[in-house]
């Protein structure tokens, strides 16, 4: 596949920023020190051959007042990317947002606009590189985490939908800042791919569950409440983050892989690309403890078989990349290709996953050279 990403297997850098019920906001670059280890941690992924990366800005530290940006947090990364050769996909907001806006006000969305803007042109001087930006991950758990369970800021209950609504029209703002400034801006929803299965009389809302999966996208296209302002071309790169808990029986437990319920992921990812006919990417895929090489090879074998029924996937993205603490109980998620840094900045490589990747880039070299470009859909 000759596509405008540097590398078929992305390495993908945790960014979280939310706010916990408890009030403690998160900070996943600074609690794995990659905000200060970048230039190791590009070069470290860039000599195992991840030459395209997911990381992440801080907008809550850069914009503490509105208007006024401080930029030293995320230049270094951007320099350190350039320096090296890496091309970086840049998550916008990651869960997070300035203690001083309101979530569910008007000036949100503008102030998100404004931001993006900024962002944009700061990037345009630093490279003259296609620039590629994720506006706002996973849209769709953040209105339920954040929205109906109260997991996470702005920690309602009972609001998801309009906190979906509100993020979109934020996302909507996003593209067309970034794109004023740069037209040959690439932005990628990235949402969670899923399936819900029911018991007995349960399917039908099990299907409304896992349909509901598409909204976003629906509304960025304005399939769905076109007042919202969507339109076809806000929907671009097609990102689809998948994960072992990634399908369960409605109100009960995740089905294991291997199950007869479990649907096969070739299936998930030709519904959408079928329904999109976008380019698609894996935009988050991983495993905890020596789950970690199997799960990688169970989904690279599920994309290859997807691809070769036409779907146009651009990429699979080991997310994360670097081992973390939990966002909940600050336990050692041992999740990544590389460790914890220790004292000296070292990290170390988990050689099952490391070995599993080499096996699947040789596997997918000869596949990758006979797919077309990343289209680009204005």
């Amino acid at each position: 596949m000759r596509t405008e990403l540097y590398s078929f297997f992305l390495a993908g850098f945790e960014c979280s920023t939310h706010v916990r019920p408890d009030g403690v906001r998160l900070d996943l670059l600074a609690s794995t020190r990659h905000d200060l280890l970048a230039a190791a941690d590009y070069s470290q992924v860039r000599g195992i051959g991840l030459r395209t990366v997911r990381d992440g800005l801080r907008w809550h530290s850069i914009e503490r007042r509105a208007g006024y940006y401080d930029w030293s947090t995320w230049l270094p990364m951007v320099r350190a990317a350039q320096a090296g050769g890496t091309q970086v996909i840049w998550d916008l907001c990651h869960y997070g947002w300035p203690d001083y806006l309101d979530i569910w006000s008007a000036d949100f969305v503008e102030q998100f606009s404004r931001y993006t803007h900024a962002v944009a042109r700061v990037l345009r001087d630093e490279t003259d590189s296609i620039p590629y930006y994720c506006p706002i991950n996973e849209m769709s758990f953040w209105a339920w985490a954040g929205g109906d369970t109260a997991r996470m800021n702005p920690t309602a209950l009972g609001r998801g939908d309009e906190l979906k609504r509100q993020l979109v029209r934020a996302y909507i703002a996003a593209v067309e800042a970034v794109r004023s400034v740069d037209p040959r801006a690439r932005v990628i929803v990235a949402e969670p791919l899923i399936n819900v299965v029911g018991v007995g009389e349960g399917q039908p809302a099990a299907d409304a569950y896992r349909l509901a999966q598409f909204q976003v996208h629906d509304l960025l296209t304005g399939r769905l409440a076109p007042e919202l302002g969507g339109k076809p071309e806000y929907l671009d790169i097609v990102g689809v983050n998948f994960y072992p808990h990634n399908q369960w029986y409605l109100g009960g437990d995740t089905i294991p892989l291997g199950h007869h319920a479990y649907r096969p992921l070739r299936e998930m990812l030709l519904e959408v690309d079928q329904r999109y006919g976008r380019p698609l990417l894996i935009a988050e895929t991983g495993a905890e403890g020596s789950a970690r090489p199997y799960w990688l090879h169970h989904v690279c074998a599920e994309v290859f078989h997807a691809m070769n029924a036409g779907a146009s996937i651009q990429g699979v993205c080991i997310y994360p990349i670097l081992d973390y603490l939990g966002w909940d109980n600050d336990r050692s998620c041992e999740v990544g290709l590389l460790s914890a840094a220790d004292e000296g900045g070292k990290r170390t490589v988990y050689m099952p996953l490391l070995q599993e990747l080499r096996r699947q880039e040789a596997h997918f070299v000869q596949a990758c050279l006979h797919h077309e470009p990343v289209a680009v859909y204005r």
